[in-house]
């Protein structure tokens, strides 16, 4: 096991982010990534998607708040925090997931691909 002291969790969302494919970075609109400690009260989640997919937005879409992707850093941390890569791996799996579902990728279709 390795140590996660000093392990940047901000930057480790970051890292996730610029590994993901230029296209797809790109192709990224109207959304906001933030890292908060813990879910809303009863809700066990490690990431959020919450806003309009690209795939359901219309020409109603113009002027609408940014979409909002949220990291939780202490589910994340309790699960895989004795591991620093372990840790890093999931960080990347949870934003992927969650971005995939900015790009209107439901969890049904992820468990299909395998990718859940």
């Amino acid at each position: 096991m390795s140590d996660t002291a000093g392990f940047d969790f901000e930057q480790a969302v970051r890292d996730a982010l610029d590994d993901l494919p230029a296209e797809l970075r790109d192709a990224m609109s109207n959304v906001t990534i933030v890292v908060e400690e813990e879910p809303p009260a009863g809700a066990p989640l490690l990431g959020l998607y919450q806003g309009v997919p690209l795939t359901r937005r219309t020409s109603s879409y113009q002027g609408a708040l940014p979409d909002k992707i949220t990291i939780y850093s202490g589910p994340l941390e309790r699960l895989y925090g004795a591991d620093a890569e372990l840790l890093r791996t999931q960080v990347r799996h949870v934003v992927w997931h969650e971005v995939a579902h900015h790009f209107g990728i439901s969890d049904e279709r992820l468990i299909e691909l395998d990718r859940y």
